[in-house]
């Protein structure tokens, strides 16, 4: 076994520089992006998923904040500060010293109402992430198809320019031996330069869809070196029947619909922890006090206090927390509600686009 002095600096350049060449080496090419490449980058480096990330992350910091019970209070005072000083050391001091310590306890099971609404408030924020990936999903493959049109278009109307500008220079050279007449070389050319103008807007409509994809993965500065490799899909021979049974199942998957149920059921645990703020708290404390002039030894006490409730019963929170129960009920119908829609378009949509391409190619 061989050992080679390398200094400490060294050792680390060379483990980053061997990392960076591992990422680079397993990084998917751009100029060869398959879908699921496209994926996985979409899931690594898409700003609307790490933007749900981070709110989901700040979810979950507030189910700690919720579950916390509340701090105990010391307090000190001094009291009966004479100018004239009697003697003794500082212990003996002619002051009137109180130390006390008190602790709020909660009733009517407030911290745990707290927790469960704010756990399933982060379980919403979980399954808005999820339906942001759904979604972005969704436009990441229309994205990555556009681009394989725009390259079979741009491809088509090349080589479409380039058959035209091989029939304009066949007639020019017909055109000296004097076989056409120059009328058809002028149409001829015309056409040609139409072709031309569409290749040039062909690589255009390119570069829009290299620029859209390039923004759901990330790679907005490498848009150009963007190519699809996957062949665009086929429509299928008989399309999938969606009856009530499976529309329903399809609902209750989706997480947008999860989501709303999620906030539902946090707005009832809300509700529950507005009501038990008519429950009363209580804090109680204990205290020493020593005052040496009147008793060395000192004294000890306690102390309970509750509100009383004369002027206000919290009636506000309570009915605007019926009203967000009540709400959230309404969004969970609202969402499904659109859903059921959305999925009945996108399963017409689906037979109809399949039936176009059918014709088309038979």
């Amino acid at each position: 076994m061989c050992f080679f002095n390398i200094p400490t600096y060294g050792l680390l350049m060379f483990l980053s520089v061997l990392v960076a060449g591992t990422a680079c080496a397993q990084a998917p090419a751009l100029e060869s992006l398959s879908l699921r490449a496209a994926e996985a980058l979409l899931v690594q480096k898409n700003r609307e998923l790490q933007a749900a990330r981070r709110a989901l992350e700040g979810a979950e910091a507030d189910v700690i904040t919720a579950g916390a019970r509340p701090n105990p209070t010391l307090s000190f005072s001094q009291t009966n500060i004479s100018r004239h000083p009697s003697g003794g050391n500082l212990f003996n001091k002619s002051f009137d010293t109180v130390v006390g310590i008190s602790q709020l306890f909660e009733r009517g099971n407030k911290a745990g109402l707290r927790t469960e609404t704010a756990r399933n408030v982060a379980g919403a924020v979980a399954k808005d992430r999820d339906d942001i990936e759904r979604t972005q999903r969704l436009i990441l493959h229309g994205a990555y198809f556009d681009l394989a049109q725009a390259q079979e278009k741009l491809r088509v109307s090349n080589e479409t320019a380039a058959l035209f500008q091989k029939s304009v220079d066949a007639l020019n050279s017909r055109l000296k031996a004097g076989d056409v007449a120059a009328v058809d070389v002028s149409r001829m050319t015309v056409d040609a330069l139409r072709a031309q103008n569409d290749a040039r807007a062909a690589r255009g409509d390119l570069e829009k869809a290299q620029a859209a994809l390039a923004y759901l993965i990330g790679a907005e500065k490498e848009a150009a070196r963007l190519a699809a490799i996957d062949p665009l899909p086929h429509p299928e021979a008989t399309p999938p029947r969606v009856d009530d049974a499976a529309l329903q199942a399809a609902i209750e998957a989706r997480p947008d619909v999860q989501a709303a149920r999620a906030r539902q059921a946090a707005a009832d645990k809300a509700r529950a922890l507005a009501r038990s703020l008519r429950t009363r708290d209580v804090t109680a404390g204990v205290q020493y006090e020593r005052f040496p002039g009147n008793d060395p030894k000192g004294s000890a006490g306690f102390t309970v206090s509750v509100p009383l409730f004369l002027r206000y019963h919290y009636d506000g929170e309570i009915r605007r927390a019926d009203a967000d129960a009540l709400s959230a009920e309404d969004a969970v119908e609202r969402v499904i509600a659109q859903s059921r829609t959305e999925l009945r378009k996108a399963a017409a949509d689906l037979a109809a686009s399949g039936e176009r391409v059918r014709r088309f190619r038979d």
